[in-house]
Protein backbone atom coordinates (compact mmCIF):
# COMPACT_ATOMS: atom_id res chain seq x y z
CA UNK A 1 0.00 0.00 0.00
CA UNK A 2 1.57 3.32 -1.04
CA UNK A 3 1.87 6.42 1.14
CA UNK A 4 -0.97 8.32 -0.57
CA UNK A 5 -3.45 5.49 -0.01
CA UNK A 6 -2.37 5.09 3.64
CA UNK A 7 -2.85 8.80 4.31
CA UNK A 8 -6.26 8.80 2.63
CA UNK A 9 -7.40 5.76 4.65
CA UNK A 10 -6.29 7.40 7.91
CA UNK A 11 -8.15 10.59 6.95
CA UNK A 12 -11.30 8.63 6.13
CA UNK A 13 -11.16 6.84 9.50
CA UNK A 14 -10.68 10.14 11.32
CA UNK A 15 -13.58 11.78 9.54
CA UNK A 16 -15.88 8.80 10.05
CA UNK A 17 -15.37 9.12 13.82
CA UNK A 18 -16.67 12.69 13.71
CA UNK A 19 -19.37 12.02 11.10
CA UNK A 20 -22.14 11.52 13.65
CA UNK A 21 -21.38 14.88 15.23
CA UNK A 22 -21.35 16.66 11.86
CA UNK A 23 -24.51 14.85 10.79
CA UNK A 24 -26.41 15.79 13.96
CA UNK A 25 -25.42 19.44 13.58
CA UNK A 26 -26.65 19.39 10.00
CA UNK A 27 -29.98 17.82 10.87
CA UNK A 28 -30.66 20.31 13.64
CA UNK A 29 -30.11 23.23 11.28
CA UNK A 30 -31.89 21.60 8.33
CA UNK A 31 -28.67 21.37 6.37
CA UNK A 32 -26.74 18.66 4.56
CA UNK A 33 -28.99 18.76 1.49
CA UNK A 34 -26.31 18.45 -1.20
CA UNK A 35 -26.93 15.15 -2.99
CA UNK A 36 -24.44 13.52 -5.34
CA UNK A 37 -25.81 12.52 -8.73
CA UNK A 38 -26.35 8.75 -8.77
CA UNK A 39 -24.62 8.27 -12.13
CA UNK A 40 -21.43 10.16 -11.26
CA UNK A 41 -18.89 10.75 -12.66
CA UNK A 42 -20.32 12.74 -15.56
CA UNK A 43 -17.07 13.36 -17.47
CA UNK A 44 -13.60 11.83 -17.63
CA UNK A 45 -11.99 8.43 -17.31
CA UNK A 46 -11.72 5.73 -19.96
CA UNK A 47 -10.00 6.96 -23.11
CA UNK A 48 -10.26 10.56 -21.88
CA UNK A 49 -8.17 10.03 -18.76
CA UNK A 50 -8.12 12.73 -16.10
CA UNK A 51 -10.50 15.65 -16.55
CA UNK A 52 -10.27 18.12 -13.67
CA UNK A 53 -10.60 21.72 -12.42
CA UNK A 54 -13.42 23.37 -14.36
CA UNK A 55 -15.77 26.31 -14.77
CA UNK A 56 -19.28 26.29 -16.24
CA UNK A 57 -21.34 28.83 -18.19
CA UNK A 58 -25.02 28.45 -19.02
CA UNK A 59 -26.31 30.11 -22.18
CA UNK A 60 -29.76 29.67 -23.72
CA UNK A 61 -30.31 26.36 -21.97
CA UNK A 62 -26.87 24.94 -22.82
CA UNK A 63 -24.19 24.27 -20.20
CA UNK A 64 -20.62 24.90 -21.31
CA UNK A 65 -17.92 23.29 -19.21
CA UNK A 66 -14.40 24.61 -19.61
CA UNK A 67 -12.12 22.01 -18.08
CA UNK A 68 -8.53 20.84 -17.70
CA UNK A 69 -7.60 17.81 -19.80
CA UNK A 70 -4.47 16.42 -18.24
CA UNK A 71 -3.32 13.93 -20.92
CA UNK A 72 -3.47 16.71 -23.52
CA UNK A 73 -1.98 19.37 -21.21
CA UNK A 74 -4.77 21.56 -22.61
CA UNK A 75 -7.98 23.42 -21.88
CA UNK A 76 -11.10 21.82 -23.30
CA UNK A 77 -14.82 22.49 -23.75
CA UNK A 78 -17.72 20.08 -23.26
CA UNK A 79 -21.42 20.93 -23.61
CA UNK A 80 -24.63 19.58 -22.11
CA UNK A 81 -28.35 20.36 -22.12
CA UNK A 82 -28.98 18.93 -18.65
CA UNK A 83 -25.65 19.29 -16.80
CA UNK A 84 -25.40 15.50 -16.52
CA UNK A 85 -24.70 14.18 -20.01
CA UNK A 86 -21.70 15.86 -21.60
CA UNK A 87 -20.18 15.89 -25.07
CA UNK A 88 -16.63 14.68 -25.63
CA UNK A 89 -14.13 17.44 -24.77
CA UNK A 90 -12.88 19.69 -27.55
CA UNK A 91 -9.52 21.41 -27.10
CA UNK A 92 -9.84 25.20 -27.08
CA UNK A 93 -6.25 26.07 -26.14
CA UNK A 94 -3.08 24.01 -25.91
CA UNK A 95 0.51 24.46 -24.74
CA UNK A 96 2.46 27.37 -26.19
CA UNK A 97 6.05 26.65 -27.24
CA UNK A 98 6.66 30.33 -27.95
CA UNK A 99 7.32 31.05 -24.28
CA UNK A 100 8.64 29.26 -21.19
CA UNK A 101 5.58 29.35 -18.89
CA UNK A 102 2.80 27.57 -20.85
CA UNK A 103 4.05 24.02 -21.30
CA UNK A 104 0.94 22.73 -19.53
CA UNK A 105 -2.43 24.54 -19.41
CA UNK A 106 -5.16 23.94 -16.83
CA UNK A 107 -7.54 25.42 -14.22
CA UNK A 108 -9.59 27.84 -16.38
CA UNK A 109 -12.36 30.27 -15.61
CA UNK A 110 -14.52 31.82 -18.33
CA UNK A 111 -17.00 34.67 -18.13
CA UNK A 112 -19.12 36.31 -20.83
CA UNK A 113 -19.15 40.10 -20.90
CA UNK A 114 -20.36 42.32 -23.74
CA UNK A 115 -20.53 39.34 -26.12
CA UNK A 116 -16.88 38.50 -25.46
CA UNK A 117 -15.71 35.36 -23.66
CA UNK A 118 -12.93 36.18 -21.21
CA UNK A 119 -10.66 33.30 -20.20
CA UNK A 120 -8.10 33.24 -17.41
CA UNK A 121 -6.09 30.07 -16.99
CA UNK A 122 -3.04 28.52 -15.35
CA UNK A 123 0.18 28.03 -17.29
CA UNK A 124 2.77 25.67 -15.84
CA UNK A 125 6.44 24.98 -16.55
CA UNK A 126 9.71 24.47 -14.69
CA UNK A 127 7.90 23.58 -11.44
CA UNK A 128 6.05 26.91 -11.33
CA UNK A 129 2.60 28.31 -12.20
CA UNK A 130 1.36 31.60 -13.66
CA UNK A 131 -2.00 32.99 -14.79
CA UNK A 132 -2.69 33.94 -18.42
CA UNK A 133 -5.53 35.69 -20.25
CA UNK A 134 -7.29 35.09 -23.58
CA UNK A 135 -10.54 36.16 -25.25
CA UNK A 136 -12.97 34.81 -27.83
CA UNK A 137 -16.09 35.93 -29.67
CA UNK A 138 -17.52 32.41 -30.00
CA UNK A 139 -16.37 30.67 -26.80
CA UNK A 140 -14.30 28.17 -28.79
CA UNK A 141 -11.53 29.99 -30.64
CA UNK A 142 -9.48 31.93 -28.09
CA UNK A 143 -6.69 34.44 -28.70
CA UNK A 144 -4.04 35.11 -26.07
CA UNK A 145 -4.03 38.75 -25.01
CA UNK A 146 -0.45 38.72 -23.79
CA UNK A 147 2.63 36.60 -24.33
CA UNK A 148 3.47 37.23 -20.68
CA UNK A 149 1.49 36.08 -17.64
CA UNK A 150 -1.01 38.59 -16.26
CA UNK A 151 -0.33 37.30 -12.73
CA UNK A 152 2.96 35.86 -11.44
CA UNK A 153 4.11 34.58 -8.03
CA UNK A 154 5.75 37.65 -6.49
CA UNK A 155 4.60 37.90 -2.89
CA UNK A 156 6.35 35.77 -0.27
CA UNK A 157 3.22 33.72 0.50
CA UNK A 158 2.77 32.88 -3.22
CA UNK A 159 6.07 30.96 -3.24
CA UNK A 160 6.35 29.37 -6.74
CA UNK A 161 2.74 29.32 -7.93
CA UNK A 162 -0.34 31.39 -8.66
CA UNK A 163 -3.16 29.34 -10.16
CA UNK A 164 -6.90 28.48 -10.05
CA UNK A 165 -8.22 31.93 -11.02
CA UNK A 166 -11.89 32.76 -10.49
CA UNK A 167 -13.01 36.08 -11.96
CA UNK A 168 -16.24 38.10 -11.87
CA UNK A 169 -17.10 41.45 -13.44
CA UNK A 170 -18.41 44.06 -11.00
CA UNK A 171 -20.61 46.32 -13.08
CA UNK A 172 -20.99 48.91 -10.33
CA UNK A 173 -17.26 49.25 -9.71
CA UNK A 174 -16.29 48.61 -13.36
CA UNK A 175 -13.67 46.11 -12.28
CA UNK A 176 -12.74 42.51 -12.86
CA UNK A 177 -12.27 40.86 -9.47
CA UNK A 178 -10.08 37.77 -9.19
CA UNK A 179 -9.68 35.25 -6.40
CA UNK A 180 -6.72 32.95 -7.01
CA UNK A 181 -4.64 30.35 -5.19
CA UNK A 182 -0.98 30.77 -4.35
CA UNK A 183 1.84 28.85 -2.70
CA UNK A 184 3.19 25.37 -3.41
CA UNK A 185 3.07 23.86 -6.89
CA UNK A 186 1.54 20.46 -5.99
CA UNK A 187 -1.25 22.10 -4.00
CA UNK A 188 -1.33 25.84 -3.29
CA UNK A 189 -1.74 27.12 0.27
CA UNK A 190 -4.20 30.00 0.42
CA UNK A 191 -6.45 32.32 -1.60
CA UNK A 192 -5.44 35.77 -2.81
CA UNK A 193 -7.35 38.65 -4.39
CA UNK A 194 -6.66 41.10 -7.23
CA UNK A 195 -8.59 43.63 -9.33
CA UNK A 196 -8.27 44.89 -12.89
CA UNK A 197 -10.11 47.37 -15.13
CA UNK A 198 -9.19 45.48 -18.33
CA UNK A 199 -8.35 41.86 -17.43
CA UNK A 200 -4.68 42.39 -18.26
CA UNK A 201 -3.20 44.66 -15.60
CA UNK A 202 -3.96 43.47 -12.07
CA UNK A 203 -3.50 45.02 -8.65
CA UNK A 204 -3.00 42.45 -5.92
CA UNK A 205 -3.61 42.62 -2.22
CA UNK A 206 -0.28 41.88 -0.61
CA UNK A 207 -1.56 39.18 1.75
CA UNK A 208 -3.98 36.30 1.17
CA UNK A 209 -7.64 37.03 1.90
CA UNK A 210 -8.64 33.48 2.89
CA UNK A 211 -6.42 31.02 4.75
CA UNK A 212 -6.77 27.61 6.39
CA UNK A 213 -8.47 27.50 9.78
CA UNK A 214 -6.44 25.24 12.12
CA UNK A 215 -9.47 24.93 14.38
CA UNK A 216 -11.44 23.17 11.63
CA UNK A 217 -9.73 19.81 11.18
CA UNK A 218 -11.22 19.20 7.74
CA UNK A 219 -9.46 22.33 6.34
CA UNK A 220 -6.56 22.61 8.75
CA UNK A 221 -3.85 22.18 6.12
CA UNK A 222 -4.75 24.36 3.12
CA UNK A 223 -7.65 26.21 1.44
CA UNK A 224 -7.63 26.68 -2.33
CA UNK A 225 -9.40 26.81 -5.70
CA UNK A 226 -12.51 28.82 -4.92
CA UNK A 227 -15.53 30.04 -6.83
CA UNK A 228 -17.03 33.33 -5.66
CA UNK A 229 -20.56 34.51 -6.42
CA UNK A 230 -21.67 38.07 -5.72
CA UNK A 231 -25.10 38.16 -4.07
CA UNK A 232 -27.27 41.14 -3.08
CA UNK A 233 -25.70 41.62 0.34
CA UNK A 234 -22.54 39.51 0.31
CA UNK A 235 -20.12 37.29 -1.58
CA UNK A 236 -20.58 33.52 -1.43
CA UNK A 237 -17.49 31.33 -1.74
CA UNK A 238 -17.24 27.63 -2.54
CA UNK A 239 -13.73 26.35 -1.80
CA UNK A 240 -11.52 23.31 -1.21
CA UNK A 241 -10.35 22.53 2.31
CA UNK A 242 -7.46 20.12 2.87
CA UNK A 243 -7.23 17.89 5.93
CA UNK A 244 -3.75 17.00 4.71
CA UNK A 245 -1.93 17.29 1.40
CA UNK A 246 -3.96 14.46 -0.17
CA UNK A 247 -7.40 14.51 1.47
CA UNK A 248 -9.67 17.35 0.33
CA UNK A 249 -13.34 18.30 0.71
CA UNK A 250 -15.57 21.21 -0.31
CA UNK A 251 -17.01 23.95 1.89
CA UNK A 252 -18.72 27.35 1.80
CA UNK A 253 -17.99 30.76 3.31
CA UNK A 254 -19.37 34.28 2.91
CA UNK A 255 -18.12 37.84 3.27
CA UNK A 256 -19.75 41.27 3.02
CA UNK A 257 -17.04 42.61 0.70
CA UNK A 258 -15.48 39.41 -0.67
CA UNK A 259 -12.16 40.30 0.91
CA UNK A 260 -12.17 39.90 4.68
CA UNK A 261 -14.23 38.80 7.70
CA UNK A 262 -15.17 35.52 6.04
CA UNK A 263 -17.79 33.48 7.87
CA UNK A 264 -17.61 29.70 7.42
CA UNK A 265 -20.75 27.65 6.92
CA UNK A 266 -21.37 25.61 10.09
CA UNK A 267 -22.35 22.57 8.03
CA UNK A 268 -18.94 22.34 6.30
CA UNK A 269 -17.78 20.30 4.51
CA UNK A 270 -20.75 20.16 2.12
CA UNK A 271 -19.17 17.66 -0.31
CA UNK A 272 -17.11 14.77 1.09
CA UNK A 273 -15.38 11.78 -0.51
CA UNK A 274 -17.51 8.63 -0.65
CA UNK A 275 -15.58 5.67 0.79
CA UNK A 276 -15.05 3.13 -1.97
CA UNK A 277 -16.50 5.51 -4.56
CA UNK A 278 -15.13 7.20 -7.67
CA UNK A 279 -14.23 10.21 -5.47
CA UNK A 280 -12.96 8.21 -2.48
CA UNK A 281 -9.59 9.98 -2.20
CA UNK A 282 -10.56 13.66 -2.51
CA UNK A 283 -13.16 16.19 -3.73
CA UNK A 284 -11.68 19.23 -5.50
CA UNK A 285 -12.53 22.47 -7.35
CA UNK A 286 -16.24 23.27 -7.00
CA UNK A 287 -18.25 25.27 -9.51
CA UNK A 288 -21.93 25.96 -8.78
CA UNK A 289 -24.82 27.49 -10.73
CA UNK A 290 -28.09 28.63 -9.16
CA UNK A 291 -31.15 27.40 -11.05
CA UNK A 292 -34.82 28.28 -10.50
CA UNK A 293 -35.50 25.23 -8.33
CA UNK A 294 -32.04 24.03 -7.28
CA UNK A 295 -28.29 24.54 -7.24
CA UNK A 296 -26.02 22.41 -9.41
CA UNK A 297 -22.41 22.01 -8.30
CA UNK A 298 -19.76 20.28 -10.39
CA UNK A 299 -16.47 19.19 -8.88
CA UNK A 300 -13.59 16.89 -9.64
CA UNK A 301 -13.29 13.79 -7.52
CA UNK A 302 -10.17 11.69 -7.20
CA UNK A 303 -9.78 7.98 -6.66
CA UNK A 304 -6.04 7.40 -6.23
CA UNK A 305 -4.48 8.99 -9.35
CA UNK A 306 -7.60 9.34 -11.53
CA UNK A 307 -9.66 12.55 -11.40
CA UNK A 308 -13.07 12.92 -13.03
CA UNK A 309 -15.94 15.37 -12.92
CA UNK A 310 -19.05 14.76 -10.82
CA UNK A 311 -22.24 16.62 -9.94
CA UNK A 312 -24.00 17.43 -6.66
CA UNK A 313 -27.47 19.00 -6.42
CA UNK A 314 -29.01 21.16 -3.69
CA UNK A 315 -32.82 20.99 -3.53
CA UNK A 316 -34.22 24.54 -3.62
CA UNK A 317 -32.73 27.69 -5.12
CA UNK A 318 -32.05 29.41 -1.79
CA UNK A 319 -29.12 28.08 0.19
CA UNK A 320 -29.45 27.77 3.94
CA UNK A 321 -26.55 30.21 4.28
Amino acid sequence: MNKRIIISVIALLFLSLSASKISSQSKVAGKDTWTKYEQNPVLGGGDLGTIFDLSVLKEEGVYKMYCSWRPKKSLALSTSTDGKNWSAPQIIMGPNDANDWEKDLNRPVVLLKDKVYHLWYTGQARGKSWIGYATSTDGVNFTRQSNEPVLSPEEEWEKVAVMCPHVIWDEKEKLFKMWYSGGEQYEPDAIGYATSPDGLKWTKRKDPVFVADPNNSWEQHKVTACQVIKRKSDYLMFYIGFYDINFAQIGMARSKNGIDQWERYTGNPIIKPTPGGWDASACYKPYAIQEKDRWMLWYNGRNESLERIGLAIYAGNKLDF
